[in-house]
């Protein structure tokens, strides 16, 4: 008898290879596999295109800069002390920058970073950790100094620029280890000079300068350098409602900073420059529609008293007698109290300053020598 193409082996078998490879596409495309993948022929890597000229000479700038800065920029990382049941337990507050001042161990960095530390430790690019002393501190300019005893002579510390000739456009770079990735770098350009803003103190520091360069947390007390690899500011703030980078970031001007950081290395503190004077609080000098700064009281002893300045008096039948009010400091208005600090703070104690003053509707000037007010 003769097989019909149902009992053919053939043909059974055929049948079977045809099923299978039905479930298997089934299977395949059921668990997102394209079964014609296998069916494609191989490729290989694509080839390099080789490069056609050099890099761009702002490239290698910034090149040249991170490669010559870097090794002096270094991660700083508060630590804390924690009372447990049985023991003290040392924790990490945070973390920021800082940098090389000098080849003498000095580090620079801000006082935030530093803040209600028990101990603070310097790692520099290298991956070498440095227990670091405190040399001095200035919780105004948000500015801290801080000592490593073993250092390279190989590092060169940070070069120094002027902040006194900056302008808006100029391009920038900072240095620095965000979310606590070292070495990081990133670029931009001033987007404005003579900001102010409050420092932990609630006091303000001025000519503060103003810039779009990526700056995040662990970024503060970094170096923000000029297209020349020097120094121009030391990062210390960001404005961002989500707390990281948002393009407006602050960095204290390194005039300032050269100033507050030669103090602190000498002498281990910094005395605030002032004049032995309280002021009027601004409101009631708007209120009273008076352009200037008054002058409330005069302490014993000071530049002011010496000087012969006057403050107010309270009269017999509960008025106040107004004192002199300062309108003008060093050849600069002064409008309110805040001017008049910003001046001052452009001095040394013991430089002598010329004022204008009003008093009794006459206008006055008068020399006086600031002093310190610690």
């Amino acid at each position: 008898m003769q097989n019909t193409s149902f009992t053919n082996p053939k043909l059974v078998k055929l049948a079977r290879i045809l099923i299978m490879m039905v479930i298997v596409w089934i299977v395949a495309d059921f668990l997102g596999i394209k079964p014609s993948r296998f069916m494609q022929p191989k490729v290989g890597m694509r080839p390099v295109v080789q490069q056609i000229g050099d890099l761009g000479a702002d490239e290698r700038t910034n090149m040249q800069i991170f490669e010559q800065t870097a090794p002096s920029v270094t991660s700083i990382t508060n630590k804390r002390r924690q009372r447990g049941i049985f023991s003290f337990n040392e924790i990490p507050q945070g973390t920021g920058s800082g940098f090389l001042w000098d080849d003498k161990g000095h580090v620079v960095t801000n006082y935030h970073v530093i803040h209600e530390a028990h101990e603070v430790e310097v790692k520099l690019q290298s991956g070498k950790s440095y227990d670091a002393s405190l040399v001095g501190a200035d919780p105004h300019h948000d500015l801290a100094v801080l000592h490593i005893d073993a250092m390279s002579p190989n590092i060169p510390p940070v070069m120094i620029g002027s902040s006194n000739d900056l302008r808006v456009g100029q391009k920038v770079l900072a240095i620095g280890n965000p979310f606590g990735f070292d070495s990081t770098l990133t670029t931009g350009i001033i987007s404005a000079l003579g900001r102010t803003m409050q420092s932990m103190t609630k006091r303000y520091i001025h000519d503060v300068i103003q810039t779009d360069a990526a700056i995040n947390p662990g970024n503060s007390g970094g170096p923000l350098l000029d297209s020349f690899g020097r120094l121009i500011g030391v990062n210390t703030a960001i404005i961002s409602p989500s707390g990281t980078y948002s393009g407006v970031g602050f960095a204290v001007p390194v005039d300032t900073v050269n100033r507050i950081v030669t103090k602190l290395i000498n002498y281990g503190k910094v005395g605030r420059p002032g004049l032995g004077i309280s002021l009027f609080p601004e409101h009631f000098m708007s209120r009273w529609g008076i352009e200037g700064v008054g002058i409330l009281e005069v302490y014993k002893g000071s530049s002011a008293e010496e000087t012969g300045l006057r403050g107010a008096k309270r009269l017999p039948g509960g008025q106040i007698e107004m004192g002199d009010i300062i309108i003008e400091c060093d050849g600069s208005q002064v409008r309110k109290s805040s001017d008049l600090i910003r001046i001052l703070d452009r001095h040394e104690v013991g430089d002598e300053v010329d004022i204008v003053i009003i008093r009794s509707g006459v206008k006055k000037s008068v020399r006086i020598t600031i002093q310190s007010i610690n």
